[in-house]
């Protein structure tokens, strides 16, 4: 017979006593985001990769020009750094959270 697992979860609510499930205990951990790569916040297509791979850029120059819901977005550097892999090309279509550029 399998052993049940319990947990104490508190909100704002109260404490409760709660059964983990296998699902749950197997489940891959939380890993912060990369902050060095780039990727897209909605599905669409890249309409022109405004940077190359080696290339060094500072804050607010433009990397991707990125077609979704049918505007044009500018992808911008957030952060000065040199551009270590570009993943995307010119009219791929891309989904949600897709790796565009990594940088260095």
């Amino acid at each position: 017979m399998e052993k049940n697992h319990y947990d104490t979860l508190e909100t704002m609510h109260g404490t409760f006593q709660t059964t983990l499930t296998k699902k749950h205990l197997a489940r891959k951990p939380w890993e912060p985001e990369n902050p060095k790569h780039i990727k897209s916040s909605i599905p669409g297509t890249v309409v022109k990769v405004c940077v190359a791979e080696g290339q060094a850029v500072k804050v607010g120059d433009l990397l991707i020009v990125f077609k979704a819901m049918k505007m044009n977005n500018n992808i911008k550097a957030t952060f000065a750094g040199k551009v270590k892999k570009i993943d995307v090309k010119e009219g791929d279509n891309i989904p949600n959270h897709a790796l565009m550029i990594e940088m260095e």
